[in-house]
């Protein structure tokens, strides 16, 4: 109804008709991901047509998706067109880095490459890594220069809550909800830039937490971790059974087993906490949907798959964000050269990203998911009087159905048309 608003600006009609735009295609994309052939449409149904519209192929909404990415390009503003009042907006950046997920997505490098070439160049705003990989999330540092796109939320008016059961309890989490696994835990590197298995990587199964990418402590807390309150006051979080003599009663969060109101692994997630948040967590922390890092990791993983990866490319992607997460040793900021680089990339990638929802399209389109979900996930070695992994439930993947979503039978109810994916 934007057309019937009298004496409205043009040009702010048009920017904000290729926002809403936006929105749509970034809706659209997320929908074929999860369930390949989605109902198509550019205009408001009516009943009777949304009760009856079929499912149109993934590939035709991806094509929607683009061909509407590229049509709002030059009606959305870049970033340092827009002042203070305007922060949070949909951006040129934002569009251009869209599009190169759905190139992405597909692995198709040579796209991903030159979308983010031009992005890493400028040609959209500029941007650059935050100073602080832990301060990139915190409310004081919101619309920094790495953040392209965040979903925008203000204290008191609009607000998340779901830390709520993701923190230890004794520093005012309420039931534990999620929390990370071994697998991820084991993936962050040491501070040399070895791998944990690795022959000279100085890792230590009894002292597992020493001397770890620097993004660990700002993701994961783990037993002994030292969390900082929101009045700036410390306390240490004790998590591995039997250690309730040495907590005290005021800082124990001990695991005890599955079932229980404290973690269900042995850790529990401190990226994205919101320290300025009330009692209840309602934090008004933006959530990050777009970083520059995230152009940068794109930009590395492309040049490698194409095989026109460098010392050169390494520079200007992996070795900066490195910089920026806190590593000094040489050995994890300089060129490692072919070996293994692939699995360096796709975990530096899970790393850096970690917990920002990324993760699932990740190993989707790897095919790792195929083995990643299937079997059991681990916690810390708190099992069996602290001699064993703690074991999960098993988890089970079928290559032949899984890789989509089954569409909601709520709406097949409504819509007889719309049919099932395979398997379901």
């Amino acid at each position: 109804n934007i057309d019937r608003v009298p004496g409205m600006d043009e040009g702010l009609k048009s920017r904000m008709k290729a926002e809403a735009r936006f929105i749509r295609a970034f809706v659209y994309f997320r929908l074929a991901n999860h369930y390949g052939a989605v109902p198509l449409f550019e205009a408001s149904l009516t009943m009777q047509e949304a009760n009856s519209i079929n499912r149109s192929p993934k590939a035709e909404v991806i094509n929607f998706v683009r061909t509407e990415l590229n049509d709002i390009l030059n009606t959305i503003p870049a970033r340092q067109e827009y002042g203070d009042n305007d922060k949070g907006r949909i951006t040129k950046a934002a569009v251009m880095t869209l599009l190169a997920r759905t190139y992405l997505y597909e692995n198709d490098w040579a796209n991903v490459a030159s979308i983010c070439e031009r992005i890493i160049n400028g040609e959209f705003g500029r941007y650059q890594l935050f100073s602080s990989y832990s301060g990139l999330f915190l409310p004081e540092n919101e619309y920094n220069d790495e953040v392209i796109l965040d979903l925008g939320y203000t204290l008191t008016l609009r607000t998340w809550s779901e830390y709520y059961d993701a923190i230890p309890l004794s520093v005012g989490g309420r039931i534990h909800g999620f929390s990370p696994t071994q697998e991820l835990v084991d993936d962050y590197i040491m501070k040399n830039g070895k791998g944990i298995k690795e022959a000279g990587s100085g890792y230590n199964e009894d002292d597992p937490y020493v001397n770890r990418d620097p993004r660990f402590d700002a993701t994961i807390v783990y037993h002994g971790y030292n969390w900082t309150k929101g009045d700036g006051t410390t306390s240490t979080i004790y998590i591995k059974p039997g250690s309730s003599a040495e907590a005290g009663a005021s800082n124990l969060d001990e695991y005890a087993g599955p079932g229980q109101n404290a973690t269900g692994t042995g850790y529990y997630l401190r990226k994205y906490f919101d320290p300025t948040a009330p009692a209840g967590m309602a934090a008004g922390l933006n959530l990050i949907l777009m970083r520059y890092a995230d152009v940068l990791l794109m930009y590395a993983e492309a040049k490698y798959e194409s095989g026109q990866m460098n010392e050169d490319i390494w520079n200007k992607t992996i070795k900066p964000i490195r910089q920026r997460a806190g590593f000094t040793d040489n050995t994890a900021l300089n060129y490692p050269g072919a070996t293994n680089l692939q699995n360096i990339i796709r975990r530096e990638r899970r790393c850096e990203l970690a917990i920002e929802g990324l993760r699932i399209f990740d190993i989707r389109r790897w095919k790792t998911i195929e083995t990643v979900l299937n079997g059991h996930p681990h916690g810390a070695k708190f099992a069996a009087e602290n001699t064993q992994y703690i074991q999960l439930d098993e988890r089970k993947f079928n290559p032949e159905r899984d890789y989509l979503f089954a569409v909601p039978q709520s709406q097949r109810d409504i819509n007889k048309n719309l049919d099932q994916n395979p398997g379901y």
